[in-house]
């Protein structure tokens, strides 16, 4: 009997990868690549990442496809009601990098509100070195209110760290029902206004869901502190650059750290280029060794569909 197809779109970790050979025939194809539509063609099950657009016109192309699986938590690529009606399962691994997102934050917040001066190839002459040491101030975490939107698996990651490992104090907002006496650290649901008016870091980890577009706008950055600053793991189409980049130019916010931009990649005109209180990583905060092996293991639920059993992270209704 002949192995299912499953195309790969964005590469795999190795071992998973290796795992799949063994149970599938794999095609490894660019979703750019020329000859893409000839392996969508044969291909029962397909496995993307962040920038395969899965949607009607692509699917039209599949007539074999049964299973598509996401390597990642967003599922926004990835047009879940075109594919359910074609009858056409979509998998995905939700809490793949719920730790490295959560450690990358707090590397974001440690660079912003404690800074460094590093010095590596020479040392500071002796009155440079006194000059910064008697004038460089840094925050003290434990008297800081971080303000979570979104209190979703890496939410409640940061929040965690915050309370139990910074004693900061936790407050947070989210589209669901969520009781503070469920999570396990100490915080405080409140209303959108009352989070952005009293966190002295917002950090966002919202999905991309319609009407999520530019949720974080000139009215919302209006509230925040001038000593706050804002940061985006997210999602890029969340938080509007634009007006994030007037905030922090007008000083009405101190600074902000973004890993995901929309367009992505950003191009050379993005508008919080060029300021020195601004981070801006290139989409990195899920890229640790662990995080990357765990998303590429979303190969396992598509074996799953392509032997007739249950998938353990279908994608929600």
């Amino acid at each position: 009997m002949s192995k299912p197809v499953v195309l790969v779109t964005e590469g795999s970790d190795a071992r998973p990868l290796d795992w799949l050979r063994e149970q599938t025939e794999v095609i490894e194809c660019s979703y750019d690549d020329p000859a893409f539509d000839q392996h969508l063609a044969r291909a029962q099950g397909m496995v993307v990442r962040t920038y395969t657009k899965v949607n009607a016109a692509l699917l039209a192309k599949a007539p074999n496809l049964k299973v598509v699986g996401r390597g990642g938590v967003g599922l926004e690529n990835i047009d879940i009601a075109a594919c359910r009606a074609r009858g056409v399962e979509v998998v995905y691994t939700p809490d793949a990098n719920t730790l490295a997102v959560g450690d990358f934050v707090f590397g974001y917040i440690i660079q912003l509100l404690r800074p460094w001066n590093f010095f590596k190839d020479a040392a500071y002459e002796p009155k440079e070195f006194k000059r910064i040491r008697n004038t460089v101030r840094g925050l003290q975490f434990n008297e800081l209110t971080i303000g979570i939107l979104g209190m979703g698996r890496v939410g409640k990651r940061v929040g965690h760290i915050a309370a139990n490992g910074y004693g900061m104090r936790v407050i947070y907002n989210d589209i669901l029902d969520i009781p503070a006496s469920s999570l396990a650290f100490p915080a405080t649901a409140v209303d959108k206004s009352t989070l952005y008016k009293d966190s002295d870091i917002l950090s966002l980890h919202v999905t991309m869901i319609p009407g999520n577009e530019n949720l974080i706008a000139a009215e919302q950055l209006a509230m925040l502190k001038p000593t706050a600053i804002v940061i985006n793991t997210s999602r890029g189409e969340v938080l509007d650059a634009a007006a994030l980049r007037d905030a922090i130019m007008q000083k009405k916010i101190a600074g902000a750290a973004l890993d995901v931009f929309w367009p992505e990649p950003p191009g050379k005109d993005f508008p919080l280029l060029g300021l020195d209180n601004v981070l801006l990583t290139p989409h990195l905060a899920a890229r640790t060794y662990s995080a990357i092996e765990n998303m590429s293991w979303v190969v396992r639920d598509v074996v799953e569909v392509l032997t007739g059993r249950r998938p353990r992270f279908p994608a929600p209704k």
